[in-house]
């Protein structure tokens, strides 16, 4: 009796484990489910059945694995016999992974962590109980993590080249502190520049080589509300045709042969700043649609990069080309044109500013001695005049070269000027391009006789007929008397009276 009665109890203590396991079953956030050597499903919790979309019932006695293992992430197979789940009631060992996915009913997947751990019953492998979870937030989360890690080595690549260009600026000689002149033409232009500064209109500065454009285009954008960022300066002359588009819009790794790393290109650096456009006419017209884009919708895509980026950029372009004319000849798009136009700048070339001689003279002067680190001479009256009698076809960027050479040819604190109209040779004056050198200085045997001939006459009516005293025609024109009359003589020049 009381032997029948410890079995009765006996048998209810296991139905209330039995039922205890079950209720933790069905409370359990993981999938669960158990496999028999066969592969065949014993059990199912809720949470693996709702996870896998099935019904419970649905999945007892089937293979697990061509349910929801027959596939990898990448779509491509997973053979049964490479199934981890399935080698636990193989080999008896627990096998974890971290990193697969699980097939629902209706053919999506979701990632997965899971265990497979071996069932041992009277000392042999009886199948195994599966243990797994949805890692989609985790890998969402990671994903996120990732995203953030490569915006901020973006932003960091960025802020290195950015870093490396204005290295690259302050290595640069600077031969200017302003705009240095009082005259009218030169007032003219400062008030243009304090009218446009504050807006964020683009600005195209017009102008001959070596006016100072550039000049104009850093006191636009020192003036402006965009001096915190940089002013990124391009040079269009200087960029090979094939890699306009990467220089301005950048590219990733593996774009064209020898891109071997992502690069930022100028627009990018220049955002919320400024950019340059210096000899805009230069810009292939495949290129110029883009920039008209980038202009109108503040859009670009990086070359190889299908991701479209936005900026904010305001742009100050300049030419020493007549950019009508390229319109006519269909070199430069007419849109384009009026987009850079809003704001027309000239700068004046030197000629037409002689009064502001004196004053460039002495500034130039004064930095390239402190660069030299050499005293600096007294400017004479007669060297003005020299300066002054000169039409300076090289303009600013000349007489800064005439004025450097001076410096370092002449002896003591007297400065002897040498310009290419009175015989001197010109690759010892000029520093610039070759291009420069052929357009400012080269002339026809005829053009430059008649130069000749009008610098001596200037010489001689600003000295008075004067030839070879203190003040005179010889020294205003930085040659010996005895060159001058024989020039005189063989040109034809006679001394006035």
């Amino acid at each position: 009796m009381e032997a029948g009665k410890s079995s009765s109890q006996s048998q209810t203590e296991l139905e209330q484990i039995k039922q205890l396991h079950d209720l933790i079953l069905q409370a359990a956030g993981e999938g669960l489910y158990g496999l028999d050597c066969e592969g065949k499903t014993t059990f199912v919790n809720p949470a693996a059945a709702r996870m896998l979309g099935w019904e419970t019932d649905a999945l007892i006695g089937q293979p697990m694995h061509s349910l929801h293992h027959h596939t990898r992430a990448d779509g491509s197979p997973f053979p049964r016999e490479e199934c981890p789940i399935y080698a636990a009631f193989k080999d008896g060992i627990v096998h974890h992974v971290e990193d697969e996915v699980f097939w629902r009913k209706d053919g999506s997947s979701f990632p997965v962590e899971y265990t497979s751990t071996p069932i041992i019953e009277n000392g042999e492998l009886a199948g195994a109980v599966v243990v797994f979870k949805d890692i989609s937030e985790r890998k969402q989360a990671e994903q996120e993590l990732r995203q953030a890690y490569a915006e901020v080595e973006q932003m960091k690549g960025r802020l290195e080249a950015e870093n490396i260009y204005l290295q690259e600026e302050i290595k640069v000689e600077r031969n200017f502190a302003g705009i240095v002149g009082q005259s009218h033409a030169v007032q003219q232009v400062l008030h243009q520049i304090e009218l446009v500064a504050p807006t964020d209109a683009s600005v195209l500065i017009s102008g001959e080589s070596g006016t100072g454009k550039e000049l104009i285009a850093c006191a636009i954008h020192e003036q402006s509300t965009r001096n915190e960022r940089p002013l990124i300066r391009v040079n269009c002359a200087a960029i090979p045709r094939e890699l306009f588009e990467s220089e301005f819009f950048g590219h990733v790794k593996g774009a064209f042969t020898g891109a071997l790393k992502d690069r930022t290109g100028r627009f990018e650096l220049a955002n919320g700043g400024t950019i340059f456009l210096d000899e805009v006419g230069e810009i292939p017209m495949e290129l110029q649609s883009k920039l008209l884009r980038v202009l109108q919708e503040g859009q670009f895509e990086r070359v190889g990069e299908e991701k479209t980026r936005t900026i904010d950029v305001r742009v100050v372009a300049a030419s020493n080309r007549d950019l009508k004319e390229d319109i006519e000849s269909r070199r430069f798009r007419e849109d384009l044109y009026f987009r850079l136009n809003v704001f027309p700048v000239e700068a004046v070339p030197l000629r037409n500013r002689i009064d502001d001689i004196p004053l460039l003279a002495t500034h130039f002067i004064t930095l390239v001695c402190r660069r030299l680190n050499r005293p600096e001479p007294n400017l004479t009256q007669t060297n003005i005049r020299q300066l002054q009698a000169y039409q300076w076809p090289g303009n600013i960027r000349e007489l800064q070269n005439v004025i450097e050479r001076a410096l370092i040819v002449s002896k003591g604190r007297r400065l002897q000027f040498s310009l290419p109209s009175e015989g001197i040779e010109t690759d010892t004056v000029y520093t610039g391009s070759a291009g420069e050198i052929a357009e400012d200085v080269t002339f026809p045997e005829t053009e430059r006789l008649a130069r000749d001939r009008a610098n001596i006459l200037t010489a001689l009516r600003i000295t008075n007929g004067k030839i070879s005293s203190k003040d005179g025609a010889a020294e205003l024109l930085g040659i010996k008397p005895t060159t001058l009359a024989s020039r005189m003589k063989s040109l034809g020049v006679e001394k006035p009276k």
